[in-house]
């Protein structure tokens, strides 16, 4: 589907980032965030069918054209909601909404469990609450990340000799996409090299957090949620096979066919998303 999008960058306090632009300039405010390792075009299927709504799509720090952070800094899930509440400043959002997938589902949510004043809507994609781990086991998990920082001094991105094959590595990366999505991806995500091509994206977003909340801790997040909330659960994605964390989501949910992408895979996903997305936003 071809629509309109424009291509803005944001030059905030501490980073510049990239975005994509859709809807009309007086619909309702919803900044986008995309899935780990993805990038703003992980909406170019879904945020021209969305009606009624001003969206800016993020390339997150580190990832798409958007800017990296400092040498020392880390990509830790506070910073991305730091980041998301400074765009909105710039744009002069005092309320807006949150589209989400994965990794941009759980952001969207921490902000609005953290700051619900400030939300007006959550749109959730196959993601939810950050992953969490038991108690316990913070020192070792310290040690490990910690451990993988040092390590990383060492370690280079691949290059791949052709665009096509660096499609196909994206195919089957740790959560396997469609050919078009990857492609999609790729448009931002992919830069020449010596070589080649490699990816765009911060190496540092491959290290493992040094620090997990508890499930308890995690779900405050979901206590205090104070806007309308719709959750889209893929049925072949990563939420469906925890039933017993949906089970304790007290707002609404619609499972719908497809794998964690089901929103950019192919044309009849994102038209099902849409579908959902454009009832819960009329109607909240």
């Amino acid at each position: 589907m071809s629509a309109a999008v424009e291509e803005v960058r944001l030059s905030l306090p501490h980073i510049e980032l990239a975005a994509h632009l859709f809807g009309p300039e007086d619909g309702l405010p919803v900044i986008a965030l995309h899935g780990w390792l993805d990038n703003a075009n992980s909406f170019a299927r879904l945020a021209p069918r969305l009606q009624g709504l001003r969206i800016v799509a993020l390339d997150m720090a580190g990832h798409g054209h958007s800017g990296h952070r400092p040498l020392g800094a880390g990509y830790a899930l506070w910073d991305y909601v730091y980041d998301v509440l400074q765009v909105a400043e710039q744009l002069g959002w005092k309320r807006f909404g949150l589209l989400g997938h994965s990794l941009g589902a759980i952001v969207s949510l921490v902000l609005a469990g953290s700051l619900p004043e400030r939300v007006s809507h959550l749109a959730l994609i196959d993601g939810v609450i950050p992953p969490t781990a038991a108690g316990e086991n913070a020192a070792e998990r310290m040690g490990m990340a910690l451990q993988a920082q040092l390590d990383l001094r060492d370690k280079r991105k691949p290059v791949y000799a052709t665009l096509d094959r660096a499609i196909e590595a994206r195919m089957k990366g740790v959560v396997a996409v469609s050919r078009e999505a990857a492609e999609l991806l790729a448009q931002r995500g992919l830069m020449p090299v010596p070589g080649g091509y490699t990816w765009r994206s911060d190496s540092r977003l491959t290290l493992a957090s040094p620090l997990r909340l508890t499930q308890e801790q995690a779900l405050t997040f979901v206590q205090r949620l104070a806007c309308p909330t719709h959750l889209v659960v893929a049925a072949d994605g990563m939420l469906a096979k925890h039933p017993e964390l949906l089970e304790r989501l007290p707002f609404d949910r619609e499972q719908l066919p497809g794998g964690h992408h089901l929103h950019l895979n192919d044309e009849a996903g994102a038209i099902l998303v849409a579908d959902c997305f454009n009832r819960f936003f009329a109607v909240s």
